[in-house]
């Protein structure tokens, strides 16, 4: 099922999430309901708080459009080494309409569970690393454009309030 995706500056996206406990039919339904949900978007990442679920769950597919789907689902996802310097433009599924450059490091290595609670490291590069640490970030209330600098982000608020403002005015 599709669910409906928060929008920035809805507060659900500044909180916290909790470790997932258990992989039950619950959890296993919420990971297929986010996977059709970014796919829908579409986008490349999708965490459980942008839906309103606050649990620590991740759905990642950086394949090209043109390849077979590749979903990555992290449960309990953590990063445990980054290395390296990327500066790449970022978008966010929650905060529609804008992009901006985010420093972000180049390879990752995370650890995670899989749908059958095993536990999994995975070492990522590239556009997969950018993703899980997006993702990851959503986790604990963290949103890409908290990583501008203060004055970039103030000009960013500015800019989405008189956007989102222009968008209800015509609705």
């Amino acid at each position: 099922m599709i669910r409906p995706i928060l929008i920035y500056p809805d507060p659900e996206l500044k909180k916290k999430s909790a470790p997932v406990k258990v992989i039950n039919e619950k959890i296993l339904e919420i990971v297929r309901d986010m996977a059709e949900t970014m796919y829908d978007a579409p986008g490349i990442g999708l965490a459980a708080p942008q839906i309103g679920i606050h649990q620590r769950i991740v759905v990642i597919d950086v394949s090209a459009k043109d390849e077979e789907p590749d979903l990555i689902v992290a449960i309990n996802p953590f990063i445990i080494h980054g290395e390296g310097e990327a500066y790449e433009e970022e978008g966010c599924l929650s905060v529609v309409r804008f992009a901006a450059n985010v420093r972000r490091h180049a390879v990752v290595v995370v650890k995670m569970l899989n749908l059958e609670g095993e536990e999994v490291t995975c070492r990522a590069e590239g556009l997969l690393a950018i993703a899980f640490q997006h993702e990851i970030d959503h986790l604990d209330g963290i949103l890409f454009v908290d990583h501008l600098s203060p004055l970039k982000r103030e000009m960013f608020i500015k800019k989405y309030r008189r956007m989102l403002e222009e968008t209800q005015g015509t609705a």
